[in-house]
């Protein structure tokens, strides 16, 4: 399952205007300017991993709700087998792979991630982005180079990264092929600092 990225798009606009949130208040929360948050709430643009969160933390929703306008449902436990479970496409042709979409109050969103191999990344700085709490990546095949603040790294199969993700990240696929990890993305709790 896939979401469209135009009635993600309509969904924002809905709960924005509901939630009586003007488009500046959004932009800033998302860490966009104005102009660039009216094209992604219209669908004009991409909707990064990154912007779903911030709109779904200033929403107050799990961000399953943006994308599918359900809630999560499910308690105890959660079992997605294989290649099941929500698709969220990104940048390039990173896809994100939800693989617990339907478990309700989670402390954690698990995502089986493939980072396509593109030439052209290869001899560029990596592209830093932020998003609150923190994440743990195991590298699963293929290599990558991740990139925190002014750090750089090359990880391999088996490789484990644990970090704030709240500083500047980022990773592309090295070695000629793509780089297939599971992100754990760790939301801060209230009162944990």
């Amino acid at each position: 399952m896939e979401p469209n990225i135009k009635e993600v798009a309509r969904r924002i606009q809905a709960l924005r205007e509901d939630m009586g949130f003007s488009v500046e208040e959004m932009a800033e929360a998302t860490n966009r300017d104005a102009a660039e948050y009216e094209r992604q709430e219209k669908g004009e643009q991409d909707l990064s991993f990154t912007f779903l969160y911030r709109c779904a933390d200033k929403f107050g929703i799990d961000v399953i709700e943006l994308l599918t306008g359900e809630n999560p449902h499910l308690s105890g436990y959660s079992l997605t087998r294989g290649s099941d479970g929500l698709s969220i496409k990104r940048r390039a042709g990173f896809e994100y792979l939800h693989k617990a979409p339907h478990f309700k109050n989670k402390l954690a969103e698990p995502f089986l991630v493939t980072a396509p191999y593109l030439e052209e990344e290869q001899d560029r700085p990596v592209h830093l982005s932020k998003h609150v709490g923190q994440e743990l990546d195991y590298i699963i095949s293929g290599r990558m180079r991740f990139a925190y603040e002014d750090k750089v790294e090359e990880l391999e199969a088996g490789d484990t990264l644990l970090y704030d993700s709240g500083r500047g990240h980022g990773m592309i696929a090295i070695g000629g092929e793509p780089c297939v990890f599971l992100a754990v993305v760790l939301k801060p709790q209230a009162g944990i600092s």
